[in-house]
């Protein structure tokens, strides 16, 4: 069993490539996987490993070291994974621990008010409270809490434009907004705040929060929650859910989808079944088969461990499963 970190910080960082070199030393020496972004803006990401490493890391972080106590304020979820969830580990440095391309958005300074998840239900229920899914369209396919505007974005950049197109701070005097941890909901309401809107509200530790918070018979949450690592989804109590990720166009499957006559495990769904995607269909049955002998010989492929590469097996095996009760339903 594996201890998975989600953890997010907007906290002013003075040399963010030097924490980079720094994270990816002590997260090697830990034997930790996952991704973590650093900016000047802060830190952001998942990580996995044995529950020691992920409390040495987060002990580490927490810290008066060199770059500061850079969870002071942090938002950190936990959960569990039956295989490791991540086949590398990927420590960026990038412009913003979350893409909105909006200066005047600013969460150190100002953002909208926090919500706990025991208050959530009261609020969102409200008639005058306009609720807003922060997430891109392929997350919100998953679930999504009850009467929520998906906005339809392709990536968190777009949410502007939604904002302009669609609201307005004259009528629409009261936001309630959530994401899957409640980064996206920080700049999201301090990008809102800065537009001119005064009541702007955010699920504090987000639908993760609320999904481990709130008991399934007084939830409002319908679905899934997408997790960006090889669980795919989580539902109420956090436990890992039935999707799973289209090894050609990665986009997050529910089991209906995988009852589509153009879903082919380990090589196409129904969202990339056409001919534009003939290449890349080609290199995902290609990967799913090397992916399954080297999990048949115990061997890693392509970074991933035996562990991994097994889950990997299991999942297509499992998916070949019901490919063939779908063919021979008497069977």
């Amino acid at each position: 069993m594996f201890k998975v970190a989600a953890l997010y910080n907007f906290t002013s960082v003075t040399d963010p490539g030097a924490l980079q070199a720094d994270l990816r030393a002590i997260c090697r020496t830990h034997g930790i996987r996952g991704t973590l972004i650093v900016a000047h803006e802060g830190i952001n990401g998942t990580i996995a490993g044995t529950v020691e490493a992920i409390d040495a890391i987060l002990d580490w972080l927490a810290s008066t070291n060199s770059h500061g106590g850079l969870l002071d304020r942090a938002e950190i979820k936990f959960s569990t994974a039956a295989n490791m969830p991540f086949n590398r580990l990927k420590i960026r440095v990038k412009p913003e621990i979350v893409t909105l391309r909006a200066p005047e958005a600013d969460p150190i300074k100002r953002v909208g008010t926090y919500v706990a998840a025991e208050d959530w239900n009261d609020l969102i229920t409200q008639e005058d409270v306009i609720l807003i899914d922060t997430r891109n369209d392929y997350e919100v396919a998953l679930g999504t809490f009850e009467g929520a505007r998906d906005p339809g974005t392709k990536s968190f950049v777009e949410f502007k434009d939604f904002v302009t197109e669609n609201l307005d701070p004259k009528a629409h005097k009261r936001i309630a907004m959530f994401c899957t941890g409640g980064i996206r909901c920080e700049k999201a309401s301090a990008y809102m705040l800065s537009q001119g809107f005064e009541e702007v509200y955010h699920l504090k530790g987000g639908i993760l929060n609320y999904l481990e918070s709130m008991p399934a018979d007084q939830s409002l949450w319908q679905g899934e929650c997408f997790v960006f690592d090889e669980r795919v989804s989580v539902g109420h109590g956090l436990v890992e859910g039935e999707a799973e990720l289209c090894r050609c166009c990665r986009t997050p499957l529910a089991p209906a989808d995988r009852r589509h006559p153009d879903f082919i495990a380990g090589e196409q769904c129904p969202h990339c079944a056409g001919p534009e995607f003939q290449a890349t269909r080609e290199a995902a049955r290609e990967r799913n088969r090397q992916m399954e002998l080297a999990a048949l010989r115990g061997l890693a492929h392509l970074g991933d461990d035996a562990v991994a590469a097994a889950g990997a097996l299991a999942a297509a095996k499992r998916s070949r499963r019901e490919a063939d009760r779908r063919r021979n339903p008497g069977a």
